[in-house]
């Protein structure tokens, strides 16, 4: 799309071919790499220390308004970006609310303060309410779900501004009451005119995060072998580890794009939060994989303080949760899922009973026993998808 001063703000059509994103959209993204280093960095310190569910709690909070703030920008631009210079500068707003929030994340973690990732979060809504308003303004057949929008989040907003001024005590349960208004807002929202998001444009994005938090994750394992490196050189465990893990995650990366997302959202639009907000916990566990192997490749991992069955667990867990999720999340969006569920059951049934095996195969075996299991899964899902294929064309051949 060229870029002009100003461009009316109206809904753009669902079926507009060759939609993708925009270079705008991914400079918006890169701005994120930075927030979930930090708080994936902050994961990784808490599970080397042998706080990992002390840790758990900072993480899934401060990754919601990451995820969230992304979500909603994502959403708006498949229904009105019109890459014009207002828009962009009232993305170049929302970027730099990430940076602010990615700068608190460290405090969140060590000492509970959540004031700089608050404050961030409100410099993005105050961009992404700008965009709302303007829609309302320049789009009078969507003018009452923009203001929905602009309203929702706004008052949403108000309140988690004023949960810096509560009791520390009253921390999750106000978390908790805020995140789900703020999930409630776009339901509310488009009860009066659904927004002209786009399928594939959305599916496309959704792949490219995954592929950003995937990347972060290759980073997080790199910091771990440098910091290896850096103490004791290489070592054999070091290698294997190191190379087990590439592998996991190339075969995680190969089962996520495996399922055909588009085609189900054109299909059944009605079922686009549940796809969307799931994809929540398919992030966050893929952020904490990269924690894992961060740890997994740390000099003396799992002959310290920490179980190597432990460090285990913090990489078969989160790939556990990502398997699981793919079904849940495709399950009710395509009539026949790619990968299957009874092999997903079985891959999450090994991974969550491989690292009771860590006294025996070392920690270094747990980990390329997940990855094992994630790649022989990707080798299963293929051969059924050629067997498929291969029986349609027999019948299709028998037909005629």
């Amino acid at each position: 799309m060229t870029s002009a001063f100003r461009i009316r703000m109206t809904g753009r059509s669902t079926d507009e071919s060759h939609r993708v994103s925009s270079p705008l959209e991914l400079l918006f993204d890169l701005t994120f790499v930075v927030a979930i280093a930090q708080v994936s960095a902050q994961l990784a310190h808490k599970t080397e220390a042998g706080q990992a569910l002390s840790g758990l709690g900072p993480y899934l909070m401060v990754f919601f308004a990451i995820w969230w703030a992304w979500m909603n920008f994502t959403w708006f631009a498949s229904a009105y970006d019109t890459d014009d210079v207002p828009y962009r500068l009232t993305t170049l707003v929302q970027m730099a609310g990430v940076l602010v929030l990615a700068a608190g994340v460290p405090s969140a973690f060590d000492e509970q303060n959540y004031t700089a990732i608050t404050i961030g979060y409100l410099v993005m809504r105050v961009g992404l309410v700008t965009q709302w308003v303007r829609a309302a303004v320049e789009h009078p057949e969507g003018r009452a779900t923009a203001l929905r929008y602009a309203i929702g989040i706004s008052v949403v907003q108000v309140g988690w501004v004023s949960r810096l001024a509560m009791p520390e005590s009253w921390g999750l349960w106000t978390f908790i009451v805020l995140a789900l208004l703020d999930l409630s807002v776009p339901i509310w929202a488009e009860r009066t005119g659904k927004t002209t998001w786009h399928p594939h444009h959305i599916a496309e994005r959704y792949g490219l995060f995954t592929i950003i938090v995937l990347g972060e994750s290759v980073s997080a394992a790199t910091i771990g072998v440098q910091r290896s490196l850096a103490n004791d050189g290489f070592g054999g465990e070091l290698i294997v580890i190191a190379v087990a893990g590439l592998v996991l995650l190339f075969a995680l990366w190969w089962l996520y794009f495996l399922e055909p997302a588009a085609e189900g959202l054109s299909s059944h639009r009605n079922r686009s939060y549940y796809w969307g907000y799931g994809h929540y916990l398919v992030f966050a566990s893929l952020a904490a994989i990269g924690a894992g192997l961060e740890v997994a490749v740390q000099p003396g991992a799992g002959h310290g303080e920490v179980p190597a069955a432990a460090i285990g667990y913090s990489v078969a867990v989160p790939v556990a949760v990502f398997l699981a999720m793919l079904w849940v999340l495709h399950a009710p969006l395509v009539p026949d899922v790619v990968i299957r569920p009874l092999k997903t059951l079985i891959a999450v049934v090994l991974l969550l009973l491989l690292p009771l095996a860590a006294p025996l195969i070392g920690l270094g075996g747990v980990i390329i026993g997940v990855a094992v299991v994630a790649s022989a899964l990707v080798a299963a899902t293929l051969l059924d998808v050629h067997l498929r294929a291969s029986g349609t064309r027999v019948t299709g051949a028998a037909a005629a």
